[in-house]
């Protein structure tokens, strides 16, 4: 089955989320777990308060631990002394406190009754003063009193004292404790030798239990010891957890959700330069060597865009030059052929007969056609690296001396003058003699056809480095700058003065520069000081000379 790029994504994206939200619910989890159950046991560890002060008053009162029973009855004691305590707690009256006494009520204040003025009557002989008294005040005693304020209802009576019922020790708490805590508790003295309640052995691949000092006096003579327990905490985080089942759905809901749009924007982001690389890649198959491709991303992607679009070029370039190649081929051996086929047509019309003269020509035009099949025949094993080339230890300015004065009657004709420089100290190369021989015949070659008549031809050498240096100078015509560049190339000819019209088909050079190649050297074009074509031939040098 095909998935195309975003269903990929997506599916990629998705399980990135779902294993995200994943580890998430298991991390939560463990932190409910231990969050839990240091809760739990720290709650344990608050309730065994009463039997740590019932503990710590009886080794005051004993001076020791030897109050604790020996032998198995070890065990069972601290539960017996738990049930103990629970016991009594709950015979234990609970005092319920009197509820505070209700404020007095406002005392109202005395109303007090003023008389009108009475004139004094010391006339009237009973008129005595009252006892107890003043004289003074007659209208004050006669004034009537405030009413007295009534008492305050009683009070209810209080409830009957009743025991609360005290929470027992085997039955499970709203907290989370779980009932078999008289079963997980154990006393250690202070060096932490086992003293009563659950044994070491039993708590061998346990947790490390939680402890609480007993202080007697501001000594430390011994610690209870709680075990962990897994249970409850378990069962509260997995009730935790089944609370969060929704939340839970929710977070896949949308981790799908997230994923789709994720794949959505990444699969726009990155199929659109990957359709084009591939319909691109579509167009070079079939042959259209122009097709380009946008390289403004700066990431992989443009990367391979711009590789495309060099490769592109390449194949655009090389496709220009096959063309060329084909083109300036047929046209080179067209014209010895039509020159032949017009003096054989002469011939066999009676237009001209077989004289010595007309059967040079036709002869000329087969050796130029054959020198040109056998440059191309040359330049194609080339191409696929076929040359045979046996290097051998050579003296090249010898060699090349030599050959130039096979030349020299050639370049009198052409009013040319031949310059030889003084021999190099390194004379040695590596290099094919008949190779080289070529080399030189066409370098020759190309200054006779192409040097002004009264110019002249210079000739040194010289050792740079690892090869040695064979360089050839002409005079006027030159090259121009842009030409000189493509020298080396097949078939192309200067169109000023060094032009067709100088026979030649634009192989020599492009010859000489493969042979070259092909024996470890090099070809270089330059301005020559003496006004024309600077050719630099680099060989290199035998071992024992370099």
């Amino acid at each position: 089955m095909k998935l195309s790029i975003g269903h990929r994504l997506f599916l990629s994206v998705l399980l990135a989320l779902l294993g995200v939200a994943a580890a998430a619910v298991y991390l939560l989890r463990q932190n409910v777990l231990a969050s839990f159950g240091d809760y739990a046991v720290a709650i344990e560890l608050d309730r065994l308060d009463e039997l740590s002060g019932a503990l710590a008053a009886r080794y005051r009162a004993s001076g020791d631990w030897r109050f604790l029973p020996s032998g198995d009855a070890r065990r069972g004691w601290i539960a017996a002394e738990l049930a103990r305590l629970q016991d009594e707690r709950r015979r234990r009256p609970v005092v319920v406190p009197e509820p505070p006494p209700a404020p007095p009520a406002p005392t109202a204040a005395p109303v007090t009754t003023v008389a009108p003025d009475v004139p004094d009557a010391p006339d009237a002989p009973d008129a005595a003063p009252m006892a107890g008294l003043s004289p003074k005040a007659p209208a004050m005693a006669a004034a009537p009193l405030a009413p007295p304020t009534p008492p305050a209802p009683p009070a209810p009576p209080a409830p009957p004292v009743l025991p609360l019922p005290a929470p027992r020790l085997d039955t499970p708490r709203a907290d989370g404790v779980t009932s078999d805590l008289h079963q997980r508790v154990s006393l250690y003295d202070a060096g932490g030798r086992y003293l009563a309640g659950r044994a070491p052995s039993e708590l061998q691949n346990a947790l490390p239990p939680a402890r609480r000092a007993i202080v007697v006096d501001g000594r430390t003579v011994g610690f209870l010891a709680v075990a962990r327990s897994h249970r409850p905490s378990d069962a509260m985080a997995l009730a935790f957890l089944q609370q969060l089942r929704s939340s839970l759905w929710l977070i896949v809901a949308v981790a799908v959700a997230l994923s789709a749009l994720a794949a959505v924007l990444l699969a726009r982001h990155f199929r659109r330069p990957i359709l084009q690389l591939a319909d691109g890649a579509g167009a070079l198959a079939g042959g259209r060597y122009d097709v380009r491709l946008p390289g403004g991303r700066s990431d992989e992607l443009g990367d391979l865009a711009r590789h495309f679009n060099a490769l592109a070029r390449q194949l655009d370039s090389a496709e220009d030059a096959r063309r060329q190649w084909v083109a300036d081929t047929s046209h080179e051996l067209r014209t010895p052929l039509a020159v032949l086929r017009a003096q054989l047509e002469a011939l066999q019309d009676g237009v001209r007969s077989a004289t010595p003269q007309n059967v040079e020509a036709m002869l000329r035009q087969v050796l130029a056609l054959n020198k040109l099949i056998d440059e191309l025949y040359a330049l194609a094993r080339a191409d696929v690296g076929a040359l045979e080339c046996k290097p051998v230890e050579l003296d090249l300015w010898d060699f090349a001396s030599r050959h130039a004065q096979g030349f020299q009657q050639r370049l009198q004709a052409a009013s040319l003058t031949l310059e030889l420089g003084d021999p190099p100290a390194a004379r040695l190369v590596m290099a094919d003699p008949d190779c080289l021989r070529q080399v030189l015949d066409n370098l020759f070659e190309n200054s006779l056809r192409y040097t002004a008549a009264g110019g002249r031809l210079r000739s040194k050498a010289h050792a740079d480095g690892a090869c040695l240096h064979l360089v050839f100078d002409d005079s006027a015509p030159g090259v121009p700058p842009e030409s000189l560049a493509r020298l080396g190339e097949r078939f192309y000819r200067v169109d000023a003065s060094r032009s067709r019209a100088h026979g030649g088909a634009g192989l020599g050079l492009a010859l000489c520069r493969r042979l070259l190649e092909a024996q470890g050297g090099r070809l270089a074009f330059d301005h020559s000081p003496l006004g024309g074509l600077r050719v630099d031939l680099a060989l290199p040098l035998a071992g024992d000379s370099a």
